[in-house]
Parts: C-alpha cells; structure tokens; sequence
C-alpha cells in the first residue's frame, strides 16, 4: 500500500484568538477561517468537550485541576494546530486566553509558527450582553476576567474593540493587523 502524503506546503502560521466569554471568538474564528481556501477552526471549548469523565471546566475559584487542564486542552490545541499548519490549513484557535501564562505557554508549544495573537475586546458589558443572546448561554458573568486579561497582556498581540463592529468587520481588522489578508482566498 502506498502511503498518502499528508505535508505539503506549510500555512502561514497559527492565528491564537482569544477574548472573554461573549466576546465572539467563536463566531469570527469560523468566518475568518471561511476567508482561507484551506483552514481549520481549532475551538478549544470542544477539546474540553472530549474528556468523557474527570473533565474540569474553568471556574472563577482556581480549582487546581481545572487550572490543569487549561493548559492540557492548549497543549492539544497546539499540537492540532501544528499539524494542520504542516498540512497546509491555517488553523485558527479559539480560546479564553487572559493570563501571561498561558499566553507564554501557547508561544512555547506552537512549532510552526508564527503565533499571531488576537485578543478582542468588546468590554465586558458587551460581553455579557452577547452572552445573554446566544443559545450558548453561561452562567457565571465573567467580566473579572476582561480586567485579568488587559492587565497581564496589554502587549501580548493585536487588540481589537470589536464591540461597534459586525462579523465581517472583525474579520477584516484581524486580516489587516495581522498580515494574513494577504493569504486570504475570498473578501
């Protein structure tokens, strides 16, 4: 049997988006993932998802083990977005991502770089209004984390107050701030 070779060219990097809950990571990951002719959608959210038991999900108390696993679902983020990018996809990561940490340990982790790190930043009132919108609906109103995630990463990437803009416009400011407009396939 012929092996099928899976490499080709690499893509230009990964893209890490990150933002407080509501700040609408996941619906601009997917659309700016659609603007590529070849991308991938990495949403960490369902990483976590695959744990089938002893899962933790992020709290505002610092439950050890739920802090563990942020960084084991990064590392599978990580590892996914590596091969896609060898594979040719853009992979664009989707996570809550607000501490130096773990920010430090994404920067670490992708060997295929570069990492371009978009935060937005829509402000938490908008964040929670979002959130009450959605059928994706939490519970716990995570604002504490906008003021964690300006403090310890006001230099970490492209900020982006997309709290005025549409989807569309979003894209489009990631595109422009990060260089990879010029890697899109579609407007």
């Amino acid at each position: 049997m012929d092996l099928v070779p899976v490499d080709r060219e690499p893509a230009p990097g990964v893209l890490l988006l990150s933002g407080i809950p509501g700040s609408g990571k996941s619906t601009v990951a997917a659309a700016l993932a659609a603007r590529f002719a070849r991308a991938a959608h990495i949403e960490v959210d369902a990483l976590q998802e695959l744990i089938v038991s002893g899962g933790r999900w992020p709290t505002m108390d610092h439950d050890p083990e739920a802090d563990r696993q942020i960084f084991l679902r990064a590392r599978n983020a990580c590892l996914l977005a590596d091969s896609f990018t060898t594979a040719g996809f853009l992979p664009v990561v989707d996570d809550v991502v607000v501490r130096r940490s773990h920010l430090d340990f994404y920067r670490a982790s992708v060997r295929t770089g570069p990492l371009h790190v978009v935060l937005l930043a829509p402000g938490p009132d908008t964040a929670w209004e979002r959130n009450n919108a959605r059928d994706k609906r939490l519970t716990t109103n995570w604002a504490p984390l906008d003021e964690a995630m300006r403090e310890e990463l006001p230099d970490a990437g492209t900020w982006i107050d997309n709290a005025a803009l549409t989807v569309r416009e979003t894209v489009d400011a990631v595109l422009a701030a990060t260089g990879l407009a010029a890697h899109a396939s579609t407007a």
